[in-house]
This record gives structure tokens, sequence and C-alpha cells, in this order.
């Protein structure tokens, strides 16, 4: 029996009691608990790893342990909505194409794209449409207390919702609890197998692996990427070691233009997070500072793809990186 109606007029009840679009600050309707700084940070990837299903792979009905508490499952999940880049790149990736989905700026990676025939988007997460969730009449959502903790309450209200704690470094763990609501746990484990194999490929070339820096320019910061980011956990899955200053447990530690010295290694692969235009890439590049890096000089810093390295958070994105680091470092 549908429940269109129903959600749709609960929805409304939930939206008119907020007064107003959720997010209005810096995390919207995040947790910032869970944000780069926050105190249950730098133990998500422990966290999300205790998190998972009561049956055994693909057995209906099931009850998912989540970082919001359990949600029970009847039957397995058709019509699902995915609330972030990181659920709907592992959705995809375990062979879903979602009903809905929504990222945070309400762009989905172009690198996802072609995958989403038929998908509709339902808005950004800071200003989420419920009603439009609520009219695909979904029998799922997965979302994440980063991006939507506030809104758990009404998304639970339209269907069974499933929360990771993060996007992010902890990646793998997020692309098993995700398989474990869709009951894809074997699929989940299959493309986690396949990355690290492919992982120890490029491992196995190198018997002195060059030091790895990851230079990202966003508007008004620079920023050099550590262990506790996506791209981290790939480089340390490959055996690729970071220069000191960014083999550190964060998510990034930020330098001025005229700190881009710091950003030299073997290798250093840079990108912009957004337009060009609005990031100091091209100051920065075209600089004299930028020249002395022995990393420019040797011919080995090189761009690379922003919405792929830094945004694809999950393992579909992950396995590009791969082909990226195989190509460059052959």
């Amino acid at each position: 029996m549908r429940r269109i109606a129903a959600a749709g007029a609960l929805v409304l009840a939930l939206v008119a009691g907020c007064g107003g679009a959720p997010g209005t600050g810096s995390t919207g309707p995040g947790n910032t608990d869970v944000a780069t700084g926050g105190r249950l940070f730098s133990t998500a990837d422990e966290a999300t790893a205790k998190l998972g299903a009561d049956a055994a792979p693909g057995v209906f009905p099931r009850t998912i342990t989540h970082a919001r508490g359990t949600t029970r499952l009847e039957r397995k999940p058709e019509r699902v909505v995915v609330l972030d880049t990181g659920e709907l790149d592992a959705v995809l990736a375990l062979g879903i194409v979602p009903v809905g989905s929504a990222t945070p700026n309400g762009i989905v990676p172009s690198y996802l794209q072609p995958q989403l025939a038929g998908s509709t988007n339902v808005g950004s997460l800071d200003g989420l449409r419920l009603e439009a969730i609520a009219a695909l009449d979904p029998d799922l959502i997965l979302g994440s207390q980063l991006r939507v903790d506030a809104l758990y309450d009404q998304l639970s209200a339209i269907a069974p919702t499933v929360f990771s704690i993060r996007p992010g470094f902890p990646w793998k763990e997020n692309l098993l609890l995700a398989g474990a609501a869709l009951g894809e746990e074997t699929k989940a484990t299959e493309l986690l197998n396949d990355y690290q194999r492919r992982a120890d490929a490029i491992r196995a070339r190198f018997t002195q692996p060059p030091t790895i820096s990851l230079l990202r320019f966003m508007p008004e910061r620079i920023r050099l990427y550590g262990n506790l980011s996506m791209i981290g956990v790939v480089l340390k899955d490959v055996g690729l070691p970071r220069p000191a200053n960014q083999n550190i447990e964060e998510l990034a530690a930020e330098i001025s233009p005229e700190r881009i010295s710091e950003a030299d290694a073997d290798w250093v692969f840079y990108s912009s997070y957004g337009p060009k235009d609005g990031t100091a890439e091209g100051s920065v590049v075209g600089g004299e500072l930028w020249k002395r890096l022995g990393a420019v000089q040797r011919g080995t810093a090189r761009p690379v793809d922003d919405e792929v390295w830094f945004l694809g958070l999950g393992p579909i994105g992950a396995t590009r990186v791969l082909d990226d680091l195989q190509a460059f470092l052959a």
C-alpha cells in the first residue's frame, strides 16, 4: 500500500513546525560532533565498523544498527533515496539506481551522472525537499549524521532511514553499512576485495615508493590533506608515504600562498574545489614560489579531478583514483 499522501501530509506538518528551511548554520542540519575537529570525528571509522545487520547476507526481514539507533526492514529495499555523494557512490557501485538523491550543493559529481538516468534530484542538503522525497514513496533512505542529523525524525516518518556517521575516510565501513541496509553485503565485500587487489598491485611496483602531497585550493583557503580523508586512506592502502607535514591523523592542514613550499614532495597532486577563479590556484600555480617546488621542476606536479579525488567518497571514486595513480606513476 503506497504511503505518499500520508507521508506528504506529515512532512508538511513537520516542515511547518521547523519554522522554515533547515540548515542556516555552517553545517546546516548536520552534527558538529562528527564534523572535522569534532569530538567524534577521528573515531568515525571504528564506530561505523560496529554497525550493520542482524541477519545473514541477503536475508530479510532484518534490523539495521546504525548511527541513530536501529531500523527494521521487512523486505529488500527497491526504492532508495540517498542523501550525499558518498552514499550515492556506494549505492551505484552496488548496482542500484536510487529513485532520488541529494548532494551538499545540489550538484551530482560528473563521474556519477551517467548512471543516474531517471533518478530525481531532491535538492541540496541545506535545502532538502522533504515533500519531493515523500512523493517518491521510498522504502529506504540512506544518509549521515554529518549532513542531515537534525532531519532524522522527519526522514524516518517518510520511510525507514539508515544513517552512517559521516562520509570521507570511513568510506569502506560506509559501503558495508549500505550493503547491509540493501541486502548486498556480499557485493560490498567483493567490491572492497577487488579494490584492495588493485591497490596491492600498484604497491608491488615500487621498491622505494615516492612521497605524495595532496594540495587542494578552496575558496579563501588552501589545504594539504592528511590521513583522515578518503584520498588519504587510498594512498595508505597503496603504500604511498606522505610528507611529514601531511602524515597527520587529521582531515587536512591549512597553509597560505606564501607557504606553498610546504606542499612539496616527490609528487604533488592538486585541484580546486569549484571554479578555479574562485580560489588561489591561478595565482599560486602561476607564481614564482610554485616554480621553485622540486615536483614542479621535475614535472611531477599534476592537476587532478577534484570531484573524484576529494568528493568521490565511495568505491567508484576510490577506484578511479587508483586508475589515476597507475597512470601517473607508471
